[in-house]
Order: C-alpha cells, then sequence, then structure tokens
C-alpha cells in the first residue's frame, strides 16, 4: 500500500522538477541579472525604460530614481527599478 501511495506523487516531483528548471531556475537569473545591471548604472549611460522611454542618465540618486534626459532640455525623473535596458555604456565609448 505505501509503495504505490508514493508511486502517485512521482509525476508531481517530476512536474515541479521540470517547472523548476525550464521556469523558476531562468526567472531567477534574470532578475539577478537586471540588479546588478540597475545597481551598475551611472551617469552618461543611455538606457530604455519599462515604459519606452529612452534617454541618458543625467543623474543618479541615492533614493532609488534617477533623472534621464530624454530631449534637449526635458529631463525625468524615474525609479531605477524601471530601468529595462542599456542602450550603451559610458565606458564603451571612447
Amino acid at each position: 500500500m505505501s509503495g504505490s501511495g508514493f508511486a502517485q506523487f512521482v509525476p508531481l516531483i517530476l512536474i515541479f522538477v521540470i517547472f523548476y528548471f525550464f521556469l523558476i531556475r531562468p526567472q531567477q537569473k534574470k532578475v539577478k541579472e537586471h540588479k546588478a545591471m540597475v545597481m551598475s548604472l551611472k551617469r552618461g549611460d543611455e538606457v530604455i525604460t519599462s515604459g519606452g522611454i529612452v534617454g541618458k542618465i543625467e543623474k543618479v540618486h541615492e533614493d532609488d530614481k534617477v533623472d534621464l534626459l530624454i530631449s534637449e532640455g526635458v529631463t525625468v525623473t524615474v525609479i531605477k527599478s524601471t530601468v529595462q535596458n542599456l542602450l550603451s555604456d559610458t565606458n564603451t565609448k571612447k
């Protein structure tokens, strides 16, 4: 009886393992990479926000905010975590 009870849970365990390796683990890796990218933001980096705004970082505030220059004379303040992608780095330009 106890052997057949365990056999019923084997498919559920396999499904969890598959979900872990194909969904949970890659998502955790992506979150870790995004957090590292957000922490490394600096003045002069060109970024795109999750709302689709493209701009250049003018100032990095201590309270998890950055000022983006989106057009000549137009600066907006956004939360660092909304930065989706780093388009160009100031260290790559010479």
